[in-house]
């Protein structure tokens, strides 16, 4: 078992970190405390859709790169090193783009994949409601049929992308125990949101998606009714992979940044990294990354090779986030006090992992999901 990148990875992830760098970074830094406006949303989506960020999930022949997911996740890892923000603005918009992909009608999909895979269009999944989270069954939100249209009527809640989709792909239920999947066009259907303001991953939008008695065409409907649930399930384990590739960029940022501080800054004589107790925390945060990225390159490959890899996504998701929490935690205590400050970076990556520890099934709902593949039991009931 190979455990090293293969030349053609780490160079393309090299040139990638480049580019991003140059031409991601300056732009999304300056949106760290606020939610990207629509029009610096789509810029970013724009210059990253070369690369096969925001697109490379779908295959050549839909307008992607075709990437497999292993790849496709070292490019998001190292582009929220940079900005987890714009990660997961693309992230988001992708998994939008790929369901089109793979569900939509000809019709539907001639119309709004070349504009998503090119980054003109942006995307977003409207699931989570204001009491219904972890228990997607228990959605209210309700498309009544209506000739040959449905009227949607619901409100969503915690839908990443809100403020700058043109695109929302709406479950619904349409019928007691049948749940559909809507596509729903800014532009063409009236569509209320509200930003919401949070503790971190400011520069990537979230909000409420209301929905009153919205006309829908049958037509925009994706994929079959009464398989949105279905679709909707099988998109949580690739979005618990990718989840962790942002916690996987934050956390090595952490971590160059204490390793740096810690060089830096002198006490007692010498750098605080020659006393026993900082190179304690630098270690803990050192293993805790290495076995992060262990965990969450596995789930990815896995990703591409079983339709049902729920235990490997659950594993990585969990562990990798609440690594990341630890590390940018011991990051901020070798800074001391400066840590505490806006003046350093730290705070922010602490307030930006504990964001991840939460979408996509908390820590808690991945334990459930993993004890219940170990032991046959589900604890969900």
């Amino acid at each position: 078992m190979n455990f090293e990148l293969s030349e053609e990875h780490r160079l393309a992830v090299e040139s990638w970190g480049k580019f991003v760098k140059k031409e991601i970074f300056p732009l999304a830094k300056e949106y760290q405390g606020e939610a990207f406006p629509p029009d610096v949303a789509h810029e970013l989506m724009a210059l990253m859709a070369p690369y096969g960020v925001g697109n490379g999930w779908i295959p050549v022949e839909g307008g992607g790169m075709g990437y497999d997911y292993f790849t496709s996740g070292l490019f998001f890892e190292e582009l929220a090193k940079f900005s987890p923000d714009a990660a997961g603005l693309a992230w988001v918009a992708e998994g939008a783009a790929l369901k089109i992909y793979n569900n939509a009608s000809d019709k539907i999909k001639q119309k709004y994949l070349p504009d998503l895979v090119s980054g003109k269009l942006i995307g977003c999944s409207a699931i989570s409601e204001p009491g219904a989270g972890s228990s997607v069954r228990e959605i209210r939100t309700k498309a009544i049929k209506d000739g040959n249209s449905y009227r949607v009527s619901g409100t969503k809640m915690w839908t990443s992308n809100a403020s700058v989709a043109d695109v929302f792909l709406i479950l619904a239920k349409t019928d007691e125990r049948q749940f559909s999947l809507f596509l729903l066009d800014r532009k063409e259907h009236k569509i209320d949101v509200r930003e919401i303001k949070k503790l971190g991953l400011n520069g990537w939008s979230m909000g409420e998606v209301h929905l009153d008695d919205v006309r829908v065409s049958a037509d925009n409907l994706v994929g079959p009714l009464g398989s949105g649930l279905r679709e909707t399930m099988k998109g949580f384990d690739r979005s618990r992979c990718f989840v962790s590739t942002l916690a996987l960029g934050i956390a090595q940022s952490a971590l160059d940044d204490a390793l740096k501080y810690a060089a830096d800054r002198e006490q007692f004589g010498k750098p605080i990294a020659g006393h026993q107790l900082i190179q304690s925390l630098l270690a803990d945060m050192a293993t805790d990354l290495a076995a992060s990225k262990l965990l969450v390159y596995r789930a990815l490959t896995g990703l591409g090779i079983s339709p049902d890899c729920s235990l490997h996504a659950s594993i990585a998701k969990s562990f990798s986030t609440e690594a990341a929490l630890r590390i940018s935690s011991h990051a901020i205590q070798i800074h001391g006090a400066f840590g505490l400050t806006t003046e350093f970076p730290v705070e922010r990556h602490f307030r930006n992992s504990r964001m991840l520890t939460i979408p996509d099934g908390t820590t808690q709902i991945n334990k459930l999901i993993i004890g219940k593949a170990l032991t046959g039991i589900d604890a969900f009931v």
